[in-house]
């Protein structure tokens, strides 16, 4: 071979080698950018008005991110439409089929007061001890919490404690905390209660049993370590009696009621078994949604012809279709663009290797939640799942701390997740103050001792 030969062929990659490092410097940088005007976004300027409509504003700026990804040549748009229509579980459009079906089933749930309905039998059981109501308050929403999701329990309990708090003179943080912590903490027992659980699980080729047969044990010692951290933690608030002064909730359609809780109830059945006879998540929530609608429907017609007056389509129905967080669809398949870009690149391989093998459990689940206050928790699921290398035994440990992080990341900081993000607007709205240093407070006494027992439940298990 000649002299010019070999220069040109060093030439020839060097240049290749300057170009993928160029190209990897500046998907990396603008992913970096877009997620720190979302972080921003969240903090300081959460939602804007265009006219009458109000949206949150962080999904647009990550959906301009994927956007200028494409429009610079840094995204391929064959690899993006390949991964959205492929076939297999962790197609993003699957897993917003699955959370979205999930969600209008307990939120249907919601509008007939069933939520309500609980917290209200479970003040009357407090008997003016505020101990005993903490109690009976975080083991509500921890139960609820695994058979439905953290975001739905958020959405229904917030404002209702924030009542009841106001109307019994009585500080509504110790409450607030609970319901956020214990929401957030238990989301990890069911591979459905959380959209993070969903992601990494399905991806890992995890099924619903098996799921259960790990997370159990690290979800009740992490739920009984978190709620030992809360009380000591508001030990002294909940000396003072109360006098609950909220009226008994009803619910008032029980027809409905018993057709929601039917749907709810069969199709987490199904969800359990469906993976031992071949039926896809995805398509068995999907399944449930259309049969509640088709049923509350024909309910709801014959109402109509029996009693003039009566709407054919009925409010708890119009009421889900507008509580749904359809944000979260933009918002989902634009980190999932940027997310491919930087796996095209290599920038998940590097942070796989930085990760190492030595340990997963400790170094995926710290990492996962340190992570999910940097970028929010869905984001850092759908990095990580690209980032977890391949291996048996490694690829388990690390799907679960994965998991394990993306919960329990959600009450370090008002960002680690979405439910965070729906919690402070609904505190908000409600006048109730609580800001970044109460959620850090939070942070430091109960995730990390929680983060802590988790991990090592999860390493007892593995």
């Amino acid at each position: 071979m000649g002299a010019p030969h070999v220069v040109e062929c060093v030439g020839l990659y060097t240049n290749t080698f300057f170009m993928k490092r160029s190209t990897m410097i500046a998907t990396t940088l603008i992913s970096a950018v877009t997620c720190l005007f979302m972080i921003l976004s969240i903090l300081f300027f959460p939602k804007m008005r265009i006219g009458r409509l109000t949206i949150d504003t962080y999904w647009p700026i990550t959906l301009g991110g994927a956007a200028i990804l494409m429009l610079c040549g840094l995204a391929d748009p064959r690899a993006i439409l390949a991964a959205l229509t492929a076939d297999t579980a962790v197609n993003p459009v699957k897993i917003l089929v699955l959370f979205l079906s999930m969600t209008l089933l307990s939120v249907f749930l919601d509008e007939l007061g069933f939520f309500r309905y609980l917290a209200s039998c479970a003040l009357k059981r407090a008997r003016g001890g505020q101990v005993t109501l903490f109690l009976i308050l975080y083991l509500l929403v921890s139960v609820l919490t695994v058979f439905t999701s953290n975001d739905v329990i958020i959405l229904s309990f917030t404002p209702f404690i924030c009542y009841f708090a106001k109307s019994a003179g009585i500080s509504p943080m110790p409450y607030l905390a609970a319901e956020f912590v214990a929401a957030n903490t238990w989301s990890m027992a069911l591979v459905i209660g959380n959209p993070t659980n969903i992601y990494l699980a399905t991806g890992a080729g995890i099924i619903f049993l098996d799921y259960l047969r790990v997370m159990l044990l690290p979800t009740l010692l992490a739920g009984t370590a978190a709620f030992v951290a809360l009380f000591l933690l508001f030990r002294r608030k909940l000396t003072a009696p109360i006098e609950a002064t909220c009226s008994t909730e009803r619910i008032e359609d029980k027809p409905l009621f018993i057709l929601g809780i039917a749907h709810l109830g069969a199709c987490t059945v199904l969800l359990a078994v469906g993976s031992y006879i071949g039926l896809a998540m995805w398509l068995v929530s999907l399944c449930a949604v259309a049969s509640l609608f088709i049923c509350v429907l024909t309910v709801s017609l014959v109402r109509y012809l029996r009693h003039t007056g009566t709407a054919i389509f009925p409010r708890e129905l119009r009421s889900c279709l507008a509580r749904e967080p359809w944000q979260l669809a933009p918002f989902v398949l634009s980190m999932f663009v940027l997310i491919v870009a930087l796996s095209e690149v290599g920038a998940t391989d590097a942070i796989a290797e930085l990760l190492g093998d030595a340990h997963p459990i400790l170094a995926y689940g710290t990492v996962s939640f340190l992570a999910s206050n940097l970028v929010n928790n869905i984001p850092m699921s759908v990095l990580f799942e690209r980032v977890i290398p391949s291996g048996e035994v490694f690829s388990e440990a690390a799907v679960y701390a994965t998991v394990i992080g993306s919960n329990l990341g959600a009450f370090m900081t008002p960002i680690g997740a979405l439910a965070g993000i729906m919690f402070s607007a609904l505190l908000a709205k409600q006048g109730v103050r609580f800001g970044y240093l109460d959620f850090l407070k939070i942070g430091v006494t109960v995730a990390i001792p929680t983060l802590a027992v988790a991990l090592l439940g999860l390493s007892i298990v593995l």
